[in-house]
């Protein structure tokens, strides 16, 4: 009988681990530069990364948080996320880029102008998530996403909520099937993962409440990111 390979809130990391988790720093080939949103240029904010299996490379996903609902993140082409596919090996932490300016200040977020050093501290960062939470692999018997995801909260006690999404199998679509094309050779990509906002609000990114989605192109080396509410 086939798996659901159910994706699990586990325990916090270091910010750089090479691990599937969620936050922290995107690991990538040096040189690679910090993403930016298409529709506002700000930095977009790390989500995740997942490490996939049989050498087919590290899954990174981004998405702007600089307004939200502003620039169409939810969206596989809008440029307001976007994700990558690296390879394995050779990968280092991209460092932070600088915080945004604030609007109508010319000074960076963050940055004292008026003698308060903590007034901006429990702002949100733009850049990152709160936290650095790994992800536990758990098989579960059967095909469909959703019954899996109810078996594993009967099984082991713990609320569904604590499902951070799957690896693999088939897309559990809350609307309609958004598989992405790849912009290189344009076949429809294959699904990678399935994330879900989580239990920690640390950790949880805005997906309007709803499911992401990514897919990936392993002979073109392109991914692509798109979620639903």
């Amino acid at each position: 009988m086939s798996a659901t390979t159910l994706l699990i809130h586990n325990g916090s990391a270091a910010p750089d681990a090479p691990v599937s988790r969620i936050g922290g720093l995107p690991l990538a080939p040096a040189g690679t530069p910090w993403p930016t949103c298409t529709a506002c240029s700000g930095p977009l904010q790390f989500i995740a990364q997942m490490v996939l299996d049989g050498g087919r490379g590290v899954l990174a996903v981004f998405m702007c948080a600089n307004d939200p609902g502003s620039c169409d993140e939810w969206s596989a082409t809008s440029g307001g996320n976007r994700a990558y596919l690296f390879p394995l090996e050779g990968l280092v932490p991209i460092p932070l880029p600088a915080l945004p300016a604030c609007a109508g200040d010319g000074e960076e977020a963050g940055e004292d102008t008026d003698g308060d050093e903590d007034e901006d501290e429990d702002e949100d960062d733009v850049r990152q998530l709160g936290a650095v939470r790994t992800v536990e692999r758990v098989a579960v018997a059967g095909p469909e996403y959703g019954a899996a995801a109810r078996a594993w909260s009967e099984r082991s006690g713990r609320p569904r909520g604590q499902v951070l999404g799957q690896l693999g199998g088939a897309a559990d679509w809350l609307q309609y099937d958004e598989t992405p094309d790849c912009t290189d050779c344009g076949r429809p990509m294959a699904f990678v993962a399935q994330l879900e906002e989580g239990p920690d609000p640390l950790t949880a990114p805005n997906f309007g409440s709803g499911s992401a989605y990514a897919h990936a192109c392993a002979p073109c080396g392109r991914a692509a990111f798109l979620w639903q509410c």
